[in-house]
């Protein structure tokens, strides 16, 4: 069978697709068969004990397997196996639709920026929620395409810091992103979250204050709910304004509480 590569012809810049995961053999399938448009795959598996790494044998040129406690680390991992010119990172629980993976080949084509932000449909369950996310509690946008050399990513356990070399571009069509299955696996998720985000508190010695940590409760709710427009979604952007709100205090009280 003849690859991407050899159909369009040797001049065109090469695109890797990379996906990290831990564990998501309820996932992983469909969300590396969405990748077929790339030039590589390349999966990362990261303490993965279930089915993840028979499905990515299917699908991956590289698979790539090891034990890593910081996030940052594992996904440089993954960028440093990439070979293309370009990369597109996605995550297990995302999709890219027909529409946005031809942009992104059109892109790798013709696009000239260091990086480009791509847009995100987020669900909650099978309902869209677009509107409220921010402050570490989802994302709107974020960048996934990059020439090779344009991004790294930072020494944290959770949301790890960018170093982006630009200038950036936007991307037009969105990636679909199923977040959570319902309210349960968001509590359960802020719950990780801020356990991780305690540890990282602690390892940069600096945990913050009880007062300065309270006030941002009320001033990331205000972020979400308000001025992200989470109003709109009802219940959903209530509890997404609640829980960004939450996150802050939570992590500081884990950190200041808790040694595990």
């Amino acid at each position: 069978m003849a690859t991407h590569l050899e159909e369009r012809g040797m001049s065109e810049p090469r695109l890797s697709a990379l996906v990290v995961a831990h564990n998501e053999e309820a996932q992983l399938d469909d969300c590396l068969a969405r990748l077929a448009f790339a030039d590589e795959l390349v999966v990362v598996l990261d303490k993965c004990t279930d089915g993840s790494k028979a499905i990515a044998e299917r699908h991956a040129n590289k698979l790539i397997e090891g034990a890593w406690e910081i996030e940052g680390e594992r996904r440089n991992a993954g960028i440093d196996a990439c070979s293309g010119d370009w990369i597109v990172e996605v995550d297990a629980d995302e999709r890219v639709p027909p529409a946005l993976a031809e942009e992104i080949r059109e892109t790798v084509r013709n696009g000239s920026m260091g990086y480009y932000l791509i847009p995100f449909d987020n669900y909650i369950g099978d309902r869209l929620v677009r509107y409220g996310w921010a402050a570490a509690w989802g994302v709107s946008a974020t960048p996934r395409l990059f020439q090779k050399g344009h991004k790294r990513w930072g020494n944290q356990r959770i949301h790890p810091a960018l170093d982006l070399r630009g200038p950036e571009g936007r991307l037009e069509n969105r990636m679909d992103h199923f977040v959570d299955a319902d309210i349960s696996e968001m509590i359960q998720r802020l719950d990780r979250y801020t356990s991780a985000k305690a540890l990282d508190l602690r390892a940069s010695g600096d945990i913050g204050g009880f007062g300065a940590n309270v006030r941002r409760i009320f001033s990331r709710f205000y972020k979400c709910y308000v001025a992200r427009k989470g109003y709109r979604e009802g219940h959903y952007g209530f509890l997404i304004a609640l829980f960004a709100g939450l996150y802050p205090i939570l992590s500081y009280l884990k950190a200041r509480l808790e040694d595990r």
